[in-house]
């Protein structure tokens, strides 16, 4: 298993175990994880929060050059915010846990030179799995359903 794949895997259990969306996610520059985050949306009553975007407020302000030499690691398949954040900073590669419990604009971000390599893990769609099974509308909020 991939390190940093790993590392936001824990990040979603850290989400989980804190009452959130099991969702988590890591920025890595230069082999190094420079940012770590979980979807917190419920755990901070924010409207933003998912992991990604806590992700990166946790890596705090970076140069371009550095996004421009970025991963980003996320357990589930970028939303259309996070989408765009990852677009907006330029970020070029973003490695995806599982896409099948749901599926953000993968195609638009590769058309953007993007690339996306997804895993399909199995932790990762288990844990999208049971949580989507035991609390549908926490879920259905997060993804604005």
């Amino acid at each position: 298993m991939d390190p940093f794949m790993q590392a936001a895997i824990e990040e979603a259990k850290k989400g989980l175990a804190e009452g959130g969306i099991p969702i988590g996610s890591v920025l890595v520059i230069d082999g190094k994880i420079v940012g770590r985050g979980h979807n917190r949306r419920v755990q901070k009553g924010s409207a933003i929060l998912h992991a990604e975007m806590d992700c990166l407020e946790n890596a705090g302000r970076l140069k371009a050059k550095d996004y421009q030499r970025a991963v980003l690691y996320s357990t589930l398949s970028p939303c259309d915010m996070c989408s765009g954040a990852i677009l907006l900073y330029k970020i070029p590669k973003v490695v995806i846990g599982e896409n099948k419990t749901f599926q953000g604009p993968e195609d638009y971000v590769r058309s953007r030179g993007v690339e996306l390599e997804i895993l399909n893990d199995p932790e990762c769609i288990r844990l999208m799995e049971e949580f989507i099974a035991a609390r549908p509308e926490l879920w259905n909020e997060d993804i604005g359903e």
